[in-house]
């Protein structure tokens, strides 16, 4: 049988393709813009016939609507990294979320620890060799596919074809479910005054002919922004946004210095629009690779002056970074944050960066706190922490002690929070009674 005749043979209807998931099974959904909106919806349709299904995935987009309270327990929802559209079933415990390193997902079905049932994938029609590209998401995807039962893909012909590891043969798909449709689109984030202050003081930090890891947000975009009379950029990261168009356009972004992958931009998927997807697509500047290894700390070393920018929602005045929940209520993920931190702590002439703004809330909370809210979770510890940057300064944390670390914080804190970080920390015994902040050098 050829292939073409295999895929012939394989083509049927969302609704019998989902036929496949039976009561107690483990199904896997591709994430980001390469969420199977029209597999989703099947699953969903049957979900009055199965009881006890586990669905398994990171920031999906689309509604999520497995996780409405008529479908408990129908549909129970296990996230490695939440977005919007789940947010509100973990918090009143009708879903789950799993700490874990981005890095280190794909070694849970390898290894038989989170073995899969169903894979539910979107990919790009077939080329004249019977590969299907997996487009703009390959993140845990492809390795998925690779370890599941059974494999149901929507094939859409608007799906970009793109380059790198991102390649599956018509013979490891057991469905196929042919549709012509938009992908889902995440926007741009639009970016504050406030941002820009952040980003200006992140863009000095990067050299000319680093490597940049960005995420998703107003302070990402905004960096962007900044570094438009920077020389020679590259790419390395978990997921790219629109953002990179006009620096690749421009040739800020050309890769012509990088250590690893010269001239290529490394990642694991992109949340863009539909400029984005044709920008992709077939474009040999790209390189799309599984998460496993976009977010390797070891592979992220070998980049040289690797520069990693990435959030946090608290951090307090030892340092430690709470990126991934309010409280005990879970927000996100650990995403790729502490996967870049280290490889560029270890990359020659890398640049570990924390940004956030000082103040949440309009400006009614300080984002630099005494302590952490109880509950909250520890993404980057103190001990990892580098840099930490607001639109107030720049600290530099990485060796100090709890009395430097704590001034340099409270020195970048909004102003009026300052004189109560600084009378919790005199309380602790991290600076001295009557000892104004900056005396302390």
């Amino acid at each position: 049988m050829t292939w073409s005749e295999e895929y012939n043979r394989k083509r049927t209807t969302a609704l019998m393709a989902l036929q496949a998931v039976r009561s107690g099974a483990r199904v896997w959904i591709q994430s980001g813009c390469g969420t199977p909106s029209v597999l989703v919806d099947a699953l969903v349709a049957r979900g009055h016939e199965l009881r006890d299904v586990e669905i398994v995935h990171m920031k999906t987009l689309g509604s999520a609507e497995y996780t409405k309270p008529e479908y408990k327990g129908r549909f129970r929802h296990r996230g490695l990294f939440l977005g919007a559209n789940v947010r509100e079933a973990v918090a009143e415990g009708r879903a789950d979320y799993t700490p874990i390193l981005l890095s280190e997902i794909e070694n849970l079905f390898e290894t038989g620890a989170m073995p899969l049932d169903v894979v539910l994938m979107q990919v790009s029609p077939p080329d004249s060799h019977g590969f299907v590209s997996l487009g703009t998401t390959v993140d845990c995807t492809l390795t998925a596919a690779r370890h599941a039962r059974f494999v149901i893909a929507e094939v859409n012909d608007r799906m970009p074809r793109t380059h790198g590891d991102t390649f599956l043969h018509v013979s490891g798909i057991s469905a196929v479910v042919e549709t012509s449709r938009p992908l889902l689109e995440f926007p741009t984030d639009s970016f504050t005054d406030t941002h820009l202050r952040v980003a200006r003081n992140v863009a000095s930090l990067i050299p000319d002919g680093a490597t940049l890891q960005t995420g998703i947000g107003g302070i990402p975009e905004a960096v962007l922004e900044c570094i438009r009379d920077k020389r020679d950029l590259g790419i390395h990261t978990e997921m790219c946004s629109d953002g990179i168009i006009e620096l690749m356009e421009s040739g800020v972004i050309n890769g012509e210095r990088k250590s690893l992958h010269k001239g290529k931009v490394v990642a694991g998927f992109v949340l863009g629009t539909q400029r984005l997807f044709d920008f992709i697509r077939e474009n040999p500047s790209f390189e799309f690779r599984p998460i496993r290894y976009t977010c390797d700390p070891f592979v992220i070393a070998q980049n040289d002056r690797m520069v990693a920018i990435n959030s946090a929602i608290q951090i307090d005045l030892t340092g430690q970074v709470c990126a991934d929940s309010m409280g005990t209520t879970p927000y996100s993920g650990f995403g790729g944050q502490l996967d870049f931190i280290r490889g560029a702590a270890r990359s020659r002439g890398g640049v570990p960066i924390i940004a956030l703004q000082s103040t949440a809330q309009q400006g009614k909370v300080s984002r630099i706190v005494p302590v952490l809210e109880p509950g909250a979770g520890v993404v980057t510890s103190r001990a990892d922490v580098h840099y930490v940057v607001t639109e107030h300064g720049i600290a530099y944390l990485h060796g100090k002690t709890l009395r430097e670390r704590a001034e340099a914080l409270i020195a970048m804190a909004e102003p009026r929070f300052q004189q109560e970080l600084e009378e919790f920390a005199v309380r602790a015994h991290y600076l001295e009674h009557g000892r104004p902040v900056g005396a302390y050098a």
